[in-house]
């Protein structure tokens, strides 16, 4: 095995140097060929049964699967009541739970370490490098997805299908950068994370004379005089948009907003799927829900189990009641079978606001490359599609969700080719369980930094400051052995360094191949959060 994985390598590297990858539109990442290559048979044979199983589901509802992904907000690994979490951290997710048995849940699925980066993994299949899009977006900056980026609405609505978003976009707050305007029928969507629509509650607590403890977002001038003095409007933060049509500013920019805009969201998802169930076209929603940011649910608060004063636990509950209902709904209308739901967090924890936060068992939180920062829990739900109970090591990432959309909507021929896609299409491993994951490795990127690496079960964090006397600039862990990176060494796996250094150098030369896109308005080293 070792002489193929050499001998491949050297076979694609003069590939990526010398002649176009492949005439198929999908172009995945260097280091992918390589599995390609050495798995040909296996996945051969496994494709042509996965082919099988979805025309027959085809031919019995007489289209594509529906496709649901939701997206939450700062949910560590850990925080889950299967993950050992749940009412015995005071965050009860009984139903989320309950989805969680009745099909896949992960325990070694990744994000981006925090939330424009994973929205735009999600949307474009790609590491948020190769999009120009490196930071967190505030009110009142200009930056955003590019229009030339391909998003999974794009490829969807080529394919047939129904697109629409809701929740947290955070991909740019100008129109050019807007869902509608990037692929989505319709979208109902908040521009920022959710600390701006704290801000303005903070002013008026301290304008209280006895404000009720102390407010998150310290010496706030009030919406009024922040736009005078730094020429940025807080309002509208929220949207209402159709493709082709000018949006609608909805909502007020205050938590108690923001509690009412996931509840609306709620309340519209119910209905599109009512609406579109009738529909001879697939539907797909993307919804990125506000779950675990400042807001509290009020009516949750006092759950037996809550920890109320983490307001955040609350509105996790609340979630909980939404997802559920949902997956009930899906069931009641015959097409639960036909409907495929992922649910996966953004990131780690945010600690900054501790303890009105999420929570992680492993070492790290938002914005680091470290496991607590990147790994994440997610589940998979379909009924008869996916077998109950199944909990894989194999590796996911969220880029994976891009690819794997496209090849179940028969769309692979509608991915770009002039780009690297770094999602992998994972259907396999959904429908035919563990062991047949198409994913072997992974580049966690810190903004425009590339932090670690992961291959099999070996992390290798790249350390800075460059190498010491020759040595290699590295900190290497078992992550399946120890998923907290408490062990961190570097001689007993320096057999890993050529491995390692053979995945960077095929990364490296495809990006040759295909460049980085270039932000026309941040220069580089003029962003104050480049690496998150």
């Amino acid at each position: 095995m070792i002489k193929i994985f050499i001998k491949t390598i050297l076979t694609i590297s003069a590939l990526v140097i010398a002649v176009p990858l492949s005439a198929h539109a999908y172009q995945p990442d260097a280091p992918f060929r390589i599995d390609q290559k050495i798995n040909k048979k296996k996945w051969a044979d496994e494709d042509f049964q996965i082919a099988k199983n979805l025309s027959a589901l085809r031919d019995k509802f007489g289209k594509r699967p529906n496709i649901i992904y939701i997206l939450a907000d700062d949910v560590g690994w850990g925080e889950m009541g299967w993950q050992g979490g749940g009412k015995h951290r005071g965050t009860p997710t009984p139903q989320l739970d309950k989805m969680a048995f009745e099909g896949m849940r992960f325990w070694a699925a990744y994000a981006e370490p925090s939330c424009t980066p994973t929205r735009i993994a999600i949307n474009t299949g790609r590491h948020p490098v190769r999009t120009g899009l490196l930071s967190v977006l505030w009110p009142g900056q200009t930056e955003g997805l590019s229009s030339k980026e391909v998003t999974i609405a794009e490829v969807l609505s080529q394919a047939g299908y129904h697109t629409a978003m809701w929740g947290k976009w955070h991909l740019g707050e100008l129109e050019e950068h807007a869902p509608e305007n990037q692929g989505y029928d319709y979208a109902y969507y908040g521009l920022y994370n959710g600390a701006p629509y704290a801000w303005p509650d903070s002013y008026k607590a301290y304008q209280d004379k006895s404000p009720p403890g102390s407010a998150m977002f310290y010496d706030f001038p009030g919406q009024e005089k922040y736009e005078e003095l730094a020429g940025i409007s807080l309002t509208p933060g929220f949207f209402k948009g159709r493709k082709g049509q000018k949006r609608k500013p909805v909502g007020v920019v205050s938590q108690k907003g923001l509690a009412d805009f996931e509840q609306e969201s709620y309340r519209q998802i119910v209905k599109y799927i009512n609406e579109k169930k009738k529909s001879d076209r697939p539907f797909f929603i993307y919804w990125a829900t506000y779950t675990q940011q400042v807001a509290g649910a009020v009516e949750y608060q006092n759950i037996e189990h809550m920890d109320s004063v983490n307001p955040q636990a609350s509105f996790m509950l609340r979630h909980n009641d939404h997802v559920w209902n949902i997956l009930e709904i899906l069931k009641k209308e015959g097409i639960a079978k036909n409907t495929l739901v992922v649910w996966i967090s953004d990131n780690g924890p945010m600690y900054g606001f501790w303890p009105i936060s999420g929570y992680s068992w492993l070492r790290g939180a938002k914005g680091d490359v470290l496991e607590g920062g990147v790994r994440v829990p997610a589940m998979a739900w379909w009924p008869g599609m996916i077998n109950p109970g199944q909990d894989p090591v194999d590796i996911l990432h969220v880029t994976d969700l891009y690819t794997t959309a496209a090849r179940l909507a028969g769309a692979m021929d509608k991915l770009p080719s002039d780009r690297v896609i770094d999602g992998i299409d994972q259907t396999a491993l959904l429908l035919l369980g563990e062991g047949h994951g198409r994913r072997n490795y992974m580049f966690h990127y810190s903004g425009g930094h590339l932090g670690a690496v992961r291959w099999g079960d070996i992390k290798m964090h790249i350390l800075s400051g460059g190498a010491h006397g020759g040595l290699p600039p590295m900190e290497t862990y078992n992550v399946r052995r120890d998923p907290a990176e408490k062990f961190g060494q570097m001689y007993p796996y320096l057999w890993t360094v050529t491995p390692f250094q053979n995945l960077i150098k095929l990364h490296k030369l495809l990006i040759q191949k295909f460049p980085h896109r270039v932000s026309k308005t941040m220069p580089e080293g003029a962003e104050v959060t480049p690496h998150d």
